[in-house]
């Protein structure tokens, strides 16, 4: 549980002269978020140009990634480095014309090339339609008193053209269709373009040429081959083009992308005729460290400190608008790191509230790893975890890479030391505890030390399926749910503690942990008369005095809540219950998994392997087991780390966690193209 980052607003004034040295410092100290410049907000002040480089490398830039994409390069493309200082002398020797001339000119001749294509192929079809009519292709035109009409038919219109003066020829086919060619007089063009209407008449294009169809469908398919030999060339020529100059669009995109960003600085900042002033967070234990950064490194330039923000809403709803928002810089370890993506999935953090990045990377793994434990399942997901963690990049991927390899540390644990199993198998275990098969039994072993007993199931003496067993689990995570939900509800307090002042934050949402704390102790004392007192007829004694206390907390909780939420104070007390009782299904979703690995051991050992007791039930008992364990391991992934999720979201976090902070992004250069001078 921590604050995001304490944060500082310096303010840097300085004379245009100056501007570019500048921009290249906020740079350098990559500790400067930005505060955009708001029109009108200072006399004398608006928003500048951008630098005079600027339109050319945004050119450049345009260029550049149009040749990126035609050559098919993406940001998975394996490119070599190339140091920052080379790519910037090639950018300014014009390279990206040059190149651009190159791979411009082999695009053109691929779409010309593909173009003919298209006009070959269509040439073609109408060839194959006209093959079957015995007429050369010279002979469909050059009359002065005969026109001549072809195409396509639904429906044969010969009949219909018999009292028309003409000549038909015509070729009906199911796979290529019903081809019609009429030549008639010219005063007679009226009525047969009339009649072929009728029946579905769709025109073609006779080709140019002489003699018949067929002879020209065989020069036409021999243009096609010649000219898709000659694009087959110009594909290799592209590709060619693609392994000589990745590595330069690769570097030189990603330079021209800084240049446009720093360039386009002015525009975020105040200028006036000779000035400039730039409004900044920085984290605040770096303040006094970029102030003498900047000023060392552009004489003439200024910077002041102007405060460090409180967490306080007083002293947001005080400050000018631009100013409202310190930007959320999240302070946490390498080990709480890798669970920050499962917060931002919800919203970032505001600056005034607490992180809950930490308490996730606490509980998250803890709930997963109860729910599964079991040392088999455990083993896979400490495997794939290691192995994303230490491959990939991604966010997505290195999220879930986390959640295996700390969640499979935590079900590791549940299932050696407290469940004591591996596939849904006890390592030791006495049959008449209700315990079908165990690994010391399977595996002829005896006398394993205590260690592999199993807390549970030593300190209980209870079987894996037993009513105990089930019950002591039940109440565990019910009273796992107290904890974590009372800690969501300390922290609501907390947040609004360090906002507002302990006393407006107890008379806000103190209220609801009393009611809380008044629903716990009541359900509690009613709970424990109702299974327990009435079956042994034992009057309700001490589970009185729990009842009362939980009524009298309750009301007050209540009472204090009605000023702000009136009848909501009320209609909200079963939710908390719910929450609660939501906390059982860690216990649920584990014995589920624990009973169908029992159910998939039953059909293995004793069904297959008993059964055959040879090779074929070993190879039956072995192919049972992998293909159930598999499903239950597949399905622990989906429950136990889905629900793991909904009990940090919708449970605890939403007690205490708004968000719709703005995450602190500072101007820096990321290279991956290229390498910086200074590397």
């Amino acid at each position: 549980m921590s604050l995001p980052e304490s944060m500082s607003r310096i303010v840097i004034v300085g004379t245009k002269t100056h501007i570019d040295e500048t921009i290249e410092a906020l740079y350098d100290v990559k500790a400067i978020h930005l505060i955009d410049h708001t029109v009108g907000a200072d006399e004398g002040f608006s928003l500048g140009n951008s630098r005079p480089y600027s339109p050319k490398a945004s050119e450049r830039l345009l260029k550049v990634r149009a040749m990126a994409k035609g050559l098919g390069i993406t940001a998975k493309t394996a490119t070599n480095a190339i140091p920052e200082e080379e790519i910037k002398s090639q950018i300014s020797s014009d390279s990206v014309e040059i190149v651009e001339g190159e791979v411009m000119a082999a695009f053109d001749k691929r779409n010309g090339l593909n173009q003919r294509i298209t006009e070959l192929n269509a040439t073609k079809k109408n060839l194959e339609l006209l093959s079957d009519i015995p007429v050369d292709l010279e002979m469909y035109s050059g009359y002065r008193s005969i026109f001549s009409m072809v195409g396509v038919v639904a429906e044969d219109p010969t009949s219909a053209l018999s009292g028309v003066e003409c000549e038909v020829f015509s070729s009906f086919d199911k796979k290529k269709g019903n081809v019609i060619a009429v030549f008639a007089r010219t005063d007679d063009k009226e009525k047969v373009v009339g009649i072929l209407a009728e029946h579905g008449f769709s025109e073609i294009q006779v080709p140019s040429g002489t003699g018949s169809a067929a002879s020209a469908l065989t020069a036409v398919d021999r243009d096609i081959a010649a000219v898709q030999a000659d694009l087959e060339n110009v594909d290799k020529e592209i590709k060619n083009l693609l392994d000589k100059h990745k590595d330069f669009l690769g570097a030189s995109e990603e330079e021209l992308a800084i240049e446009v960003e720093k360039g386009e600085i002015p525009l975020r900042i105040a200028n006036s005729e000779y000035s400039f002033v730039i409004d900044a967070w920085v984290p605040a234990k770096k303040a006094e460290t970029v102030k003498t950064e900047i000023e060392a490194k552009v004489e003439g330039v200024y910077v002041e400190i102007q405060e460090t923000r409180g967490r306080s809403i007083h002293e947001a709803e005080e400050a000018e608008a631009r100013f409202k928002e310190p930007p959320t810089k999240m302070n946490n370890g390498a080990y709480a790191k890798e669970f920050e993506y499962p917060t931002k999935l919800v919203a970032v953090p505001k600056y005034q509230e607490i992180d809950p990045t930490v308490l996730i990377a606490i509980f998250f793994p803890m709930f997963f790893g109860f729910m599964v434990g079991d040392v088999g399942y455990a083993i896979p997901f400490i495997i794939l975890g290691v192995y994303g963690l230490k491959v990939t990049h991604n966010k997505d991927w290195r999220a879930i890479a986390t959640v295996f390899f700390f969640g499979g540390i935590w079900a590791f644990i549940f299932g050696f030391f407290f469940f004591g199993e591996c596939l849904g198998m006890h390592f030791v275990g006495i049959p008449t505890d209700g315990v079908t098969h165990t690994w010391e039994e399977l595996l002829g072993l005896s006398g394993l030390p205590a260690v592999f007993d199993g807390i549970l199931y030593a300190g209980h003496g209870v079987s894996k399926i037993g009513a105990e067993y089930i019950g002591f689990l039940l109440k565990l995570t019910i009273y796992i749910g107290l904890v974590h939900l009372c800690l969501g509800y300390i922290c609501s307090i907390y947040n609004k503690t360090i906002q507002h002042g302990f006393k407006h934050a107890f008379m806000e949402k103190g209220g609801w942990l009393l009611s809380f704390l008044g629903v716990t102790f009541l359900c509690y004392g009613l709970a424990n008369y109702l299974i327990y007192g009435i079956s042994s007829g034992t009057p309700i004694g001490d589970n009185l005095y729990y009842i009362i206390i939980g009524v009298i907390v309750m009301v007050i909780g209540v009472v204090m809540n009605y000023r702000e939420e009136k009848i909501q104070a009320i209609l909200e007390l079963p939710g908390i219950i719910g929450n609660i009782l939501s906390y059982a299904r860690l216990a649920a979703i584990g014995m589920s998994k624990a009973g169908m690995a029992l159910a998939f051991n039953y059909i293995a050992i004793d069904m297959f392997y008993g059964a055959f007791e040879n090779i074929v039930g070993i190879i039956l008992c072995i192919a049972m087991m992998a293909f159930g364990h598999l499903m239950i391991w597949v399905l622990a992934i989906i429950s136990a780390g889905l629900h793991g999720l909904r009990l940090q979201y919708v449970e605890f976090m939403a007690k205490f966690f708004e968000g719709g902070g703005v995450e602190f992004e500072p101007l820096k250069v990321k290279r991956k193209k290229t390498v910086s001078n200074n590397a």
